[in-house]
């Protein structure tokens, strides 16, 4: 009786095909509840069960930007948001900064497309926000600075641009102010839609908050919108920035996406980028 012993190349290309099954079927494995949730190779979803909150980012909306479709995009993004707060649920949204473009009359209009949300959210000021911080206060209940809590956890939002849509450094007392409030909570996140680093083409140098940064024990990360073609994570003394490419606008990504971030009972943090065309996480980043 003859025995049949493979090939070294048989033995490696039945492995091969067996891995890349799994993989394939890995990445289009995608469940509710409290099952975990897969959406792409080595990026497995903690249990929802585990979560203590869970935010959903975008920015850069450009509401009445010409030759957009910025009415389109909107919807489908509110559609996304909602999707995420009916599958694994969304305590808030956060609308980072230009949410429309320049005209003021586009205002009013952007914002009952966002009130449509089916959660609270929160936004921060852009430079193509042109309207003044008394209109804007009366609009949102709060001003172009400010800071707010969700399950004991801080949030503390900056201001990066004037009504003219001149980039400018977030007050460098009212940043203090808020940092030092919130200060008591064991994990704080800052929005602001332009990033304080010179290290993007549209960034500006804002040394003194950065320093604050530094020296904050309490931040885990800084979110930012303002750079349409960023969508991934920069690092600076030990903080992270990250960017979420773009809700609408004429340039950018190639993509349209949004970001999430999921912080844990056991105080693990997870973010990731969703590029929600390709129905795929674009990248993650676990901290601490």
């Amino acid at each position: 009786m003859l025995t049949f012993i493979p090939t070294i190349y048989q033995i490696m290309h039945y492995h091969r095909r067996r891995f890349l099954k799994q993989a394939i079927t890995g990445a289009v494995c995608i469940s509710t509840g409290n099952t975990l949730k897969v959406l792409g190779n080595n990026f497995t979803l903690p249990p929802a069960n585990k979560l203590k909150l869970r935010v959903a980012i975008g920015s850069d909306g450009h509401y009445g930007e010409p030759k957009t479709a910025y009415e389109q995009r909107h919807t489908e993004m509110i559609r996304l948001f909602n999707a995420e707060k009916a599958d694994r649920g969304v305590d808030f949204a956060f609308i980072n900064g230009d949410l429309f473009h320049n005209d003021v009359a586009f205002f009013q209009p952007m914002k009952k497309h966002w009130d449509t949300l089916t959660m609270p959210y929160f936004v921060s000021h852009g430079n193509h926000d042109m309207v003044d911080e008394e209109t804007w206060t009366k609009t949102f209940n709060h001003g172009w600075h400010y800071g707010f809590e969700n399950k004991d956890i801080g949030f503390v939002v900056l201001n990066t641009a004037d009504v003219t849509g001149k980039y400018v450094s977030p007050d460098v007392e009212k940043t203090r102010q808020l940092l030092q409030q919130y200060a008591k909570y064991g994990q704080l996140f800052v929005f602001m839609h332009i990033t304080p680093i010179k290290w993007t083409t549209h960034a500006i140098e804002c040394p003194e908050i950065v320093e604050m940064f530094n020296k904050q024990f309490n931040l885990k990360a800084v979110f930012h919108g303002h750079d349409h073609d960023q969508d991934s994570v920069k690092e600076n003394a030990g903080k992270c920035y990250f960017f979420d490419s773009h809700i609408s606008g004429s340039w950018g990504t190639d993509y349209y996406g949004y970001r999430i971030l999921e912080v844990m009972e056991n105080g693990e943090i997870l973010t990731y980028q969703m590029n929600p065309g390709a129905k795929a996480q674009v990248n993650s980043r676990k901290l601490t």
